[in-house]
């Protein structure tokens, strides 16, 4: 964190280059969050070019007493959000790739294991946006439900709820339509 504010306070000062530190620090975990929201690599690429453009121009709006990723992400998320209002981004299926090793010597693992990501893939697809954005920002970026609310701007019990809403239409569709979320469906 401190180098974040120690790379925002050289950006204000008139040093540029510093801003490439932060694209560098968040870029891939914001393409992927956006990834995931728009399932449209191009799309995703610019969206995350236009909302590191947007958070340079309102850097000097960042109150430095909270969190400088957190602050990043609303303004990322919300680009996006307007951006999918305004355009609704067409959903096309992509296989995201699975950056976990597996032994190559077992190929029924590898096979399991894509199969298992890509159906995971369509059940967060299926998804309205808020609840998707929950799930994506809870498990994929790791952030805690604080964070996603502060991110939001709702509630904690919001996030809880829409969690939980989320989840259960996950396990619901899981048991309707068999598969291999057994974790899912048992609660997980």
């Amino acid at each position: 964190m401190e180098d974040e504010q120690r790379w925002v306070q050289q950006v204000l000062a008139g040093d540029k280059q510093a801003y490439a530190h932060i694209i560098n620090k968040y870029k891939n975990q914001l393409y992927a969050t956006v990834l995931r929201m728009t399932k449209n690599p191009q799309d995703a690429q610019d969206l995350v070019q236009d909302a590191f453009i947007k958070v340079y121009r309102n850097l000097d709006k960042y109150d430095r007493s909270g969190s400088f990723a957190g602050w990043l992400y609303r303004v990322s998320i919300n680009h996006c959000m307007d951006e999918f209002r305004k355009k609704r981004f067409a959903t096309v299926q992509v296989e995201i790739d699975d950056e976990m090793s597996v032994n190559p010597n077992h190929p029924e693992l590898v096979f399991l294991k894509k199969e298992k990501s890509r159906q995971l893939e369509r059940l967060i697809a299926t998804l309205p946006e808020d609840e998707r954005l929950i799930i994506l920002l809870r498990y994929v970026n790791d952030m805690s439900y604080d964070e996603i609310g502060e991110l939001m701007e709702v509630p904690l019990s919001t996030v809880r709820n829409k969690l939980h809403r989320a989840k259960k239409k996950m396990r619901d569709t899981v048991k309707r339509e068999g598969g291999y979320f057994h974790e899912l469906s048992n609660g997980g």
